[in-house]
């Protein structure tokens, strides 16, 4: 009876381990259809449209012995490294919290390059610039945050990237820097001790961070976008759409359901992704009828150092045909691809 007992006492341990213990790999999978229109208000935006904008989402989840043996039984399960998806400079936090600047920045482009397209101004505010990570060993480790926005040094604005690179250009290893900085949304002032930065052969002084800009936009009419639970830039150009459609009288979805991908850039055209594949029979699985899907090219460098390398457009044309869905994939370089699309399609 006790050998029984002991034998079903390990296997619930290995069981439990087989379905708990994380592994440093994730999984990627389909994910979902989103309808814009209940992220982003325009306000007294036209809502009375027939169709829809729709982002796509794909699922990740961090494996278990058991869902990763289970994924690669999958077709369309794909497993990978760790390292494909965290920079390996970044921890789980700082992560999280680059995903939501890309998020944030996908928002700001969204948003400038929709009033742009409706003939609307613009008021652009350079807030500073923003922590992605704190390197380990680094003159700021300890003292500063993945998610600070450094607003002054010494006591001068931070009106630049640029400035902050040539302020520090003058400073020598333990000269001593103040920042002023805004954290959880309240400003506080820190010293740090310059140092040389980690995993470099150069021993020039710095702060031992990684970081971006961090710029705000105000616009008439305002624009609230509500994304809390979505990381990442690839919503970018279906945000642009949707606030477009929006400011617009006319309905650009013509009354069907519209979904895409693709990160929004300043200057108006669409970037590259990663699963689109994904997205696209997630896409087809909800019932969309037009996806958009950047075009871009991939440079002869890139093209022999990955020679399977494809743009997202063959990959979701490829994947469309596998899937044999009749969803409409149709190729955008620039937000103007997806527009003059719209434009010519008869209305539903």
């Amino acid at each position: 009876m006790k050998k029984k007992i002991s034998i079903y006492a390990v296997l619930i341990v290995v069981v439990c381990f087989c379905m708990l213990y994380r592994l440093d790999a994730y999984i990627m999978k389909p994910g979902s259809a989103y309808d814009v229109h209940k992220f982003v208000t325009v306000d007294n935006g036209d809502m009375n449209d027939a169709g829809s904008m729709n982002l796509m989402t794909v699922a990740m989840q961090q494996a278990t012995p058991f869902t990763y043996v289970w994924a690669k039984t999958q077709k369309y399960q794909k497993l990978m490294d760790i390292k494909q998806v965290r920079n390996p400079l970044e921890d789980d936090e700082e992560y999280n919290i680059r995903q939501l600047k890309l998020m944030s920045d996908s928002q700001f482009n969204a948003k400038y390059i929709a009033f742009q397209k409706a003939g609307l101004e613009t008021k652009v505010t350079f807030d500073g610039v923003f922590v992605l990570n704190v390197l380990e060993g680094g003159a700021a480790e300890g003292l500063l945050n993945a998610g600070d926005e450094l607003l002054t040094i010494d006591g001068q604005t931070i009106d630049s990237q640029q400035m902050l690179v040539d302020f520090l250009t003058s400073k020598q290893l333990g000269d001593q820097v103040t920042l002023h900085l805004k954290r959880n949304k309240k400003e506080q002032d820190v010293t740090v001790t310059l140092m040389p930065i980690p995993n470099t052969e150069e021993k020039r002084a710095g702060l031992g961070i990684t970081y971006a800009e961090s710029k705000s936009i105000e616009t008439h009419p305002d624009v609230v976008m509500k994304t809390e639970d979505i990381g990442g830039p690839s919503a970018g150009l279906m945000f642009t759409l949707e606030i477009l459609n929006q400011l617009l009288d006319e309905d650009l979805t013509k009354g069907y359901a519209v979904a895409g991908t693709g990160e929004m850039l300043v200057d108006g055209s669409v970037g590259r992704i990663g699963g689109i594949d994904y997205k696209v029979i997630a896409a087809d699985r909800d019932g969309m009828e037009i996806f958009f899907a950047p075009d871009d090219e991939i440079s002869p460098t890139l093209k022999a150092k990955y020679p399977e390398l494809e743009s997202n457009y063959a990959t979701a044309v490829k994947t469309a045909k596998e899937i044999d869905t009749k969803m409409k994939i149709v190729p955008v370089k620039t937000v103007d691809d997806a527009l003059a699309y719209l434009q010519q399609l008869q209305p539903k």
